[in-house]
């Protein structure tokens, strides 16, 4: 059995696959610290036994870890250096790499000498040019790590897998990772070229808490005015949808009906638009649209929304099938295909790790 961990800072998401990579169970237990567990260790004894399994039936253990800078861009077997690799991007990722080594070290705890693995959210986006990655900074800035990299690389790696699959994979891809967490990539011949996302992923379009784009003054003015930590607070918390429609989450601003509500859908729509333009010039076209993420999975009225303003690109979608969140949604006379993928990044963790296993021989 292969375990793969997601782990927070107070929660830890575990997903059980058997050797062919079927889904076997599932586990979510929170509050880790704060009246749930005290140790992230005893959350997946909890979690586990909530499955029915104990550690001694783990093959192995998988893991995300959210940044993985410019020197892990490949899934592999966790050591020491790897262990320093993560711990370095800290600065890079400071609400996610921490939980995620606490994850790891959780599973050593738990189950000493268990082979553990890690798979990188940036990796995906490795392939990206200079030219798209690049801040016209200076030299000794850009030195010390100041660039893009783009996140949610496991969902759009998990994306290519499924559409290759169904043979559905053409040249030029444009997709939306659609949650809480918001992001859009250009694919090109099955490999990233450009995202929306920046050196954090606060970058990019508007999402649940965060802004995403955001002149650097702006930047500098909330930390003159909150502090460093205020201001970093601000814009990963207390920002982008919260801010505008006093909601987080899409589905309660479709139901609070407020101008405010209505004004955070918009700008949610307008800026996914107005990424999608920038995007599919970096690709020089689009055969393929796809949505994945809670959002762009589930949520029509969004979709349809942002089809609309893409159709100078040659979109036309089923209305119906939108409406029923069907797999595909063009019409025949469209130029372009669109479907909705379910996210299946745990399955692309567990596969990644896997190969790497099969790799040690």
């Amino acid at each position: 059995m292969w375990l793969v961990v997601n782990a927070g800072s107070s929660s830890v998401k575990l997903v059980v696959f058997d050797a062919g990579l079927r889904d076997v169970a599932r586990a979510t237990v929170d509050r880790i610290g704060a009246g749930g567990p005290p140790t992230h260790a005893e959350a997946m004894v909890e979690g586990l036994g909530r499955m029915g399994l104990a550690p001694a039936a783990l093959t192995a253990a998988a893991h995300r870890v959210v940044h993985g800078g410019v020197a892990l861009t490949a899934p592999q077997r966790v050591t020491p250096a790897v262990i320093a690799g993560i711990e370095a991007c800290v600065p890079l990722a400071p609400l996610h790499n921490p939980g995620n080594l606490t994850g790891i070290r959780a599973v050593e705890t738990l189950a000493p000498g268990l082979p553990q693995y890690v798979s990188f959210d940036t990796a995906f986006h490795a392939t990206n040019p200079d030219v798209a990655t690049a801040y016209a900074i200076p030299a000794e800035e850009r030195a010390r790590g100041l660039r893009r990299f783009g996140f949610h690389g496991l969902s759009y790696a998990a994306l290519v897998r499924i559409l290759r699959a169904r043979g559905a994979l053409t040249r030029r891809v444009l997709a939306f990772h659609l949650g809480n967490g918001v992001s859009a990539c250009a694919i090109l011949d099955g490999a990233s070229v450009a995202s929306s996302m920046g050196w954090s992923p606060v970058e990019g379009l508007t999402m649940g808490t965060r802004p995403g784009n955001l002149d650097p003054m702006v930047a500098l003015d909330l930390a003159e005015r909150h502090g460093v930590d205020g201001a970093r607070a601000l814009l990963n918390r207390r920002s982008g949808l919260l801010a505008l429609g006093g909601h987080s989450d899409m589905r309660a601003l479709h139901e609070a009906g407020t101008p405010e509500a209505a004004f955070a859908i918009d700008h949610f729509c307008y800026w996914a638009i107005r990424h999608a333009g920038s995007l599919i010039a970096a690709m020089g076209g689009v055969e393929t649209i796809v949505f994945t993420g809670g959002i762009g999975e589930n949520d029509f009225s969004v979709r349809g929304r942002i089809l609309d303003g893409l159709s100078w690109a040659g979109v036309a979608y089923d209305a119906d099938a939108n409406r029923q969140n069907a797999g595909a949604l063009h019409l025949a006379k469209s130029d372009v295909a669109i479907w909705t993928v379910p996210a299946d990044e745990e399955r692309q963790i567990a596969q990644e790790a896997q190969t790497v296993r099969e790799c040690e021989g």
